[in-house]
């Protein structure tokens, strides 16, 4: 029921009419050490207003006096607020999962890399690569001898390809005409 109550105490200027009710259960003498109560406190909230202005106009003068500006107050408290923030549990457990996560990710590429390198071993030694190797080395050989007054050939493995592909489409049409 306490917390429930339905008189309440008068906020600061509202009338007299509704604090009238209250007035008549104190008695005088009450009444008289809560008047002087109220003007101490209002007296001292009054002070600390005027020593409060007092002390932020003497901040301003310092500040001025440093050459401290808006923005590099700004800058900061910006650092400080991130300080704050890197100091959080949360922060440093987060950034300690991200590293980890970081290190797992490179250990797997690093893993694919690997295996892709090995398999690329692997592709090199078959003997299909190696038949094929062989068949370019053939072809390079053969291209590179002059036919028919021609500059030689040679030049880069395109080139060669190129010049073993349009050997091979001579070769194989006089071979169709012939059958």
């Amino acid at each position: 029921q306490g917390l429930l109550r339905s008189d309440s105490i008068p906020e600061v200027g509202e009338d007299a009419a509704a604090t009238a009710g209250m007035a008549e259960t104190l008695s005088e003498e009450e009444q008289d050490e809560l008047r002087k109560e109220l003007a101490k406190v209002e007296e001292e909230i009054q002070t600390l207003s005027q020593v409060l202005a007092a002390k932020e106009k003497h901040l301003a003068e310092i500040k001025r006096k440093l050459g401290i500006n808006s923005l590099q107050e700004l800058r900061q408290n910006i650092t400080k607020s991130w300080q704050d923030v890197t100091a959080t549990t949360a922060y440093k457990k987060t950034s300690e999962t991200l590293s980890q996560a970081g290190q797992k990710a490179s250990a797997a590429f690093s893993s694919v890399g690997s295996v892709i390198t090995k398999k690329f071993e692997d592709v090199r030694n078959s003997p299909t690569f190696k038949s094929f190797e062989e068949k370019v080395e053939n072809l390079k050989v053969s291209i590179t001898k002059p036919v028919g007054g021609g500059k030689p050939a040679g030049g880069d493995f395109g080139e060669v390809l190129n010049s073993a592909a349009n050997a091979s489409a001579t070769e194989t049409i006089p071979e169709q005409t012939q059958e």
